[in-house]
């Protein structure tokens, strides 16, 4: 099961546009480790003082992670960018469930399409467990038979179904980072 993982990274001032050609260059070095499954840089918005720069990568699982982590690759890469971060500015988080089905939170896709998407995964996973599920739990009272369903179609959705649908949509979903999220 692919892993999302979330970076941020705080730029020393008047180093962000180091810091960013820095960063496209070891993420073409990255995809030399065979678990790196995709990456995309988050950069601060236009016009704005922050100096956050974001990083979202994919993996193939959580071996890959950790072995990417402890490569020379990414030891290389902490080298580099030390003189270009603020000390302690880093930060690492995995993202799960919900909040990875439309992991591009730079150039989400719109709405629609996400709730379009969402449909797609909710509609024939609560059609199988009515068939499956319902009868199991259909003398259970009323709002402990809806909690129980309910919370098996959360899980499904973020563990199983939408990791599946975002991928089988993602041309659709996010066309323009087709290309993007490899060729940085």
């Amino acid at each position: 099961m692919p892993i999302h993982i979330a970076i941020t990274r705080r730029v020393r001032p008047g180093r962000e546009a180091e810091f960013q050609e820095a960063l496209r260059e070891f993420f073409q070095t990255s995809f030399a480790h065979g678990g790196v499954l995709g990456a995309t840089m988050i950069v601060p918005p236009p016009g704005s003082d922050s100096r956050e720069f974001g990083i979202l990568r994919t993996f193939a699982d959580e071996k890959e992670r950790d072995a990417f982590y402890a490569s020379p690759i990414f030891k290389a890469w902490e080298e580099k960018c030390a003189p270009l971060t603020e000390s302690g500015s880093w930060t690492q988080r995995p993202l799960h469930g919900l909040e990875a089905w439309f992991r591009s939170p730079h150039n989400p896709p719109p709405k629609w399409k996400m709730a379009v998407a969402t449909f797609f995964g909710v509609f024939p996973l609560a059609m199988i467990l009515n068939l499956t599920l319902g009868p199991a739990i259909r003398e259970w009272p009323f709002v402990l038979r809806n909690a129980v369903f309910n919370a098996a179609v959360v899980a499904l959705l973020s563990w199983g179904v939408m990791p599946i649908v975002t991928r089988l949509l993602h041309g659709w979903l996010q066309p323009q980072s087709r290309t993007k999220d490899h060729n940085l």
